[in-house]
């Protein structure tokens, strides 16, 4: 039997009967290895009684502060580097604001047949068809309302009352009649329209886009005055969906306007007996976009003015010139027109003045 110090299996052969070999604590036989007990360690055990003493840093981390430094400026060379090659190669244009449509104008002068009859204001009015018009602002009556596909009632309500608002300063607006300031009116203006209007009134021209009377009424003060600055309104008023970001607005607006000569001199009847009617008719066409509505513009796109009386002569561009009381046309006809001057368009416009527009002679 073996003893308590030798390997199951006795004393190794070819080993010294149990001498006290100096190699005989290290050297294991086959029997020993497989009469060894083998232990594995639970994870638990690994976490607490074999946890790695050394923790391993991160490749940045071994890196210098130095040499962080230095790949830090590289990658921020790089960045900087594309971002002015993709600027070059494929560079950020802002969209273009979309150019508004022009004005375009015609101003036509209606002759009368025979003098200008003149009188009290008060009684031209009621002996001509203006009796029945209401005075001023009261005149532009906006329509009954409906929505439309992609407007609301409200909508449609304020691009009508922003229509009113530049019918009122540009044709009734006392100021703005006798040569005052046209800024009530410009404000209504779309920004892109602004130019052309500044133009037409600066510079105004008979070529169907820079007449200043096509954007407003007025008059000549050191000429022409009112005799009374109630002026007589009537007309309509329609809008239209014309795409789902824009709406239009047709006006048609008909206004008398008393006048006489600008400083007459005498006693104030003599002055009031002095006057005399004169009549515009205005049909515009108005482009509102949601954007218009909420900054209270509008774009102007057409006008076509007819007013009398005036003389078929007149340089109308600029400020319309009524005809006084006692005054007649003459035989002067439109200004001529020449079909090869490409470069002016003048309409060469007249119309004769019914003698149904004139005030009914006085009874």
């Amino acid at each position: 039997m073996a003893g308590a110090g030798d390997p199951p299996e006795g004393t190794p052969e070819g080993a010294a009967g149990g001498g006290e070999d100096e190699y005989r604590s290290v050297v294991f036989d086959e029997s020993f290895v497989r009469a060894a007990r083998l232990q594995e360690y639970s994870a638990r055990e690994r976490m607490e009684d074999h946890a790695r003493a050394v923790r391993t840093r991160h490749a940045w981390a071994r890196l210098g502060g130095a040499r962080q430094a230095v790949l830090l400026a590289l990658l921020l060379v790089i960045a900087f580097g594309t971002a002015i090659y993709m600027g070059i190669r494929h560079p950020y244009r802002p969209p273009e604001p979309m150019a508004a449509e022009p004005l375009r104008s015609t101003v036509v002068p209606l002759a009368p047949a025979g003098a200008v009859p003149g009188g009290r204001p008060a009684d031209l009015f009621a002996r001509s068809p203006a009796a029945q018009y209401r005075v001023g602002a009261a005149g532009v009556n906006l329509p009954a309302v409906s929505r439309t596909e992609h407007f609301s009632d409200g909508q449609i309500v304020s691009a009508l009352t922003l229509a009113k608002d530049y019918i009122v300063r540009s044709s009734i607006d006392p100021a703005t009649l006798t040569g005052g300031s046209v800024r009530p009116v410009g404000l209504l203006i779309d920004p892109r329209q602004l130019d052309q209007f500044d133009r037409s009134l600066a510079h105004p021209a008979d070529d169907g886009r820079h007449a200043a009377t096509g954007w407003l009424t007025r008059f000549d003060p050191g000429r022409v005055e009112l005799a009374d600055p109630n002026v007589r309104v009537s007309g309509t008023l329609s809008v239209t969906e014309v795409s789902a970001d824009a709406l239009e607005v047709g006006a048609d607006f008909t206004f008398a306007y008393a006048v006489r000569p600008a400083q007459a001199r005498g006693s104030a009847a003599q002055q009031a007996a002095g006057a005399s009617l004169f009549t515009v008719r205005r049909e515009l066409r108005f482009r509102i976009s949601r954007d218009d509505l909420g900054d209270h513009r509008l774009q102007v796109l057409q006008s076509s003015l007819q007013a009398g009386p005036m003389s078929c002569a007149a340089d109308v561009s600029g400020t319309l010139r009524p005809l006084l009381a006692g005054e007649r046309a003459g035989d002067a006809g439109p200004a001529a027109t020449d079909p090869y001057a490409r470069d002016r368009s003048n309409t060469g416009l007249c119309g004769k003045l019914a003698a149904t527009s004139r005030p009914s002679p006085a009874r």
